[in-house]
């Protein structure tokens, strides 16, 4: 694994980690269920998020991003 790769793979992760925390605090703001299922279960949490993209819209798009960045760095 070369360095640009290795470049591209952290700052996929960081930004996944990053959307999920922010879908935490959206989802324990709208209600005290889905914040836990989304801290338990993080698929729930973004399936949360697919139905509530006004809500949650930020963290989905950082998390696109974040994958993108995971598979161009794979």
């Amino acid at each position: 694994m070369d360095a640009s790769s290795a470049l591209l793979m952290t700052l996929g992760a960081a930004a996944l980690l990053t959307s999920w925390i922010l879908l935490l605090i959206v989802s324990w703001r709208e209600d005290y269920a889905w914040g836990l299922f989304s801290l338990l279960l993080p698929p729930a949490g973004y399936t949360y998020g697919l139905f509530r993209l006004d809500k949650a819209g930020q963290s989905l798009l950082l998390a696109l991003i974040g994958w993108l960045l995971v598979y161009f760095g794979w």
